[in-house]
């Protein structure tokens, strides 16, 4: 008679456990249906299904116990009736999906709450792991801590649009970042990742930095936030600012971009994403010039961005080619996904500015960092406590994995 029997196995986690207790099935030649095994704090948590026959059941169980006993480990057995078995592969195939959720620092709260609207949902957490490194008691002890814990969970949201929105609150509200998305195929190998460049890859608007050399710094820094709000047509607001900089001097230029404010998280996440494969392009509203600056840094692929005119070393207060505006941007996305051969669901776009609106709705993942408020309650997954460096844990990478491929 066929058995099937679920082993747990808790306590001090040490080389061999996993080894020695499944060495004693293979000896009665018990066949393994499931098998999972976390470590927390040096806590061993494994669990075991396998299936048997009854007359050798009863002496696996005592093998087990007596080499658990040795090991200093407990065990306990539960028997799996066969309805109960074949029900749990009747849920095989259904949809999954990975949140991910960060901050500086996590509480207890923020758990509590996004696993509330799990349930809430119908759905549940096949098993939960944490991407970051482990973190100080005392918040001093590391400038800059980051943490991060990515849920796998099973099933179909109620309602899907519902748990985003309800998401999106909880980020704002409790201030920590959250990333839902569906566990396919494609989520697991992106290829593609576009950046839009001011107030994103860098910590300013280029074009308020020109104006101020300019003396028109009001003035401008005035049309660029009413552009990023997207109450002003952005192809107006930059035909008005890049006026203004008429007659200032090209080396101003070169001083800027030697000086450029690099955003938090940029280089490790650069080095990440260049070491894993992934084409880098620049998809800005900024300028050309700048744009081909961090490029030659960081190893980027494409650039496309505003060209502004120059006549004689002066600024003429116009510019050249189309203006990359935020259709652009989505239609750029597009170009270079074709080119390199890439779905579209493979690629990724993070911007901050209602301009960057169409790309981050083309992409396969699009995230706003740091973003204007309407940027943020349209898009789907957000980062606004840490450096951008936080999109490589929306990616799934863990620390431990970045480091070790240095």
């Amino acid at each position: 008679m066929i058995e099937l029997i679920l082993i747990n196995i808790s306590g001090y986690d040490r080389p061999g456990v996993t080894s020695a207790l499944t060495a004693i099935l293979a000896k009665y030649d018990a066949a393994i249906l499931d098998i999972g095994q976390a470590d927390i704090h040096h806590t061993l948590s494994l669990g075991i299904l396998f299936k048997t026959t009854s007359d050798v059941s009863g002496d696996i169980m005592k093998d087990l116990l007596f080499k658990a006993y040795e090991l200093g480990v407990k065990i306990r057995f539960t028997p799996i009736k066969e309805d109960e078995y074949n029900e749990w592969v009747s849920l095989q195939g259904k949809n999954r999906w990975i949140i991910t959720i960060l901050g500086r620092r996590l509480t207890a709260r923020h758990i509590a709450l996004v696993t509330e609207e799990v349930a809430n949902q119908k759905m549940n957490i096949d098993s939960i792991t944490r991407l970051t490194g482990r973190q100080p008691l005392v918040e001093n002890d590391l400038p800059r801590a980051k943490s991060c814990v990515e849920f796998s969970v099973r099933g179909n949201p109620a309602d899907l649009h519902a748990m985003q929105r309800r998401f999106m609150q909880l980020a704002n509200d409790e201030d920590f970042d959250i990333s839902l998305q569906e566990d396919t195929l494609y989520r697991r190998c992106r290829r593609l990742i576009c950046f839009d460049m001011d107030s994103t890859l860098i910590e300013t608007e280029v074009i308020d930095e020109l104006a101020e050399r300019a003396g028109v710094g009001d003035k401008v820094r005035a049309i660029t936030e009413r552009a990023m709000r997207g109450e002003i047509d952005f192809c107006e607001s930059f035909t008005e600012r890049v006026a203004l900089l008429k007659g200032l001097d090209e080396s101003v230029m070169r001083e800027i971009a030697e000086n450029l404010p690099i955003t938090e998280g940029v280089d490790r996440m650069m080095q990440v994403l260049k070491r894993a494969g992934y084409k880098i392009a620049i998809l800005s509203g900024g300028f050309t010039y700048f744009g081909n600056y961090l490029k030659q840094k960081f190893g980027i692929d494409y650039v496309y961005a505003n060209e502004l005119e120059i006549v004689d070393g002066k600024l003429t207060g116009r510019y050249v080619g189309e203006i990359v505006d935020g259709k652009r941007k989505a239609e750029l996305l597009k170009l270079i996904a074709q080119v390199e051969n890439v779905n579209i669901a493979q690629t990724i776009a993070v911007g901050d500015g209602a301009n960057d609106l169409p790309m981050l709705a083309t992409a396969g993942l699009g995230i706003a960092f740091h973003a204007k408020p309407k940027v943020k309650e349209t898009a789907e997954q957000s980062i606004s406590t840490i450096g951008l460096d936080g999109v490589l844990y929306f990616l799934g990478f863990k620390d431990s994995f970045i480091t070790s491929t240095k």
